[in-house]
């Protein structure tokens, strides 16, 4: 999979998956650009001052306006990796409109959003975008105890199939993953007696994303891949 004198958009990069795939695609000769919502990248992100990433700090991926401003910055793209979202485990009876229209917005809102500046931002030879959902968007009887979780995750399933058919004859690929609960310190800390050991690695599933996102798939298209390790 070469990427070279390619750009690539990764939302969420400075996470543990999206450490795991920024450092597979410049591995592979991307060049990547990162929106974050702090001031400056993280200590502990271990390619911040690599010479082809750029950070770009304080992005509101759900406001229209600063999403649109961030793409307009990057300028012509190759792929665009919506790894950024948001996690709230809480009963139906126990939310308020507030955390549904939280978990929308950093869910669903965030992707329509960023979907809709990279496709202005791709030539003429195309390009691809890769989501993220997540199992309950694919079994949403896992999603009890997390509705509005799973009510945005659906979203970005349902936006990647659509979307995918709107735009596949101007040769631009949209696929998602959907992970089950990837292997990351802060996934073991939350669940120490879980079996580790089965959990999908960031790893793993950077390779799917990067698959998708590559030039080398011309086929897959409206794809909602389940990544989900031996869990």
């Amino acid at each position: 999979m070469d990427f070279r004198d390619r750009h690539v958009v990764v939302t969420g990069g400075i996470g543990a998956l999206g450490t795991a795939v920024v450092g597979a695609l410049l591995d592979r000769g991307a060049t990547c650009h990162i929106p974050t919502h702090g001031n400056d990248a993280p200590d502990l992100f271990p390619y911040a001052q690599h010479e082809r990433v750029k950070v770009y700090p304080s992005v509101e991926l759900a406001d229209q306006d600063q999403t649109d401003l961030f793409y307009a910055k990057v300028g012509s793209l190759w792929a665009s990796v919506h790894l950024a979202g948001g996690f709230a485990a809480k009963t139906l009876k126990d939310s308020r409109k507030a955390d549904l229209m939280s978990q929308l917005d950093t869910n669903i809102v965030s992707c329509f959003l960023c979907c809709r500046a990279a496709l202005k931002t791709f030539g003429q030879d195309g390009g691809r975008i890769v989501n993220v959902a997540a199992r309950p968007a694919l079994e949403p009887r896992t999603g009890a105890g997390m509705t509005a979780y799973t009510i945005g995750k659906a979203g970005v399933a349902a936006l990647t199939m659509a979307l995918a058919e709107e735009v596949a004859r101007d040769g631009v690929l949209v696929n998602a993953v959907a992970p089950s609960i990837m292997d990351t310190p802060s996934n073991r800390k939350a669940m120490p007696k879980a079996d580790h050991d089965l959990w999908p690695k960031v790893e793993q599933v950077a390779a799917t994303i990067l698959f998708l996102a590559s030039p080398e798939n011309t086929v897959t298209r409206g794809g909602i891949v389940p990544v989900y390790g031996r869990s």
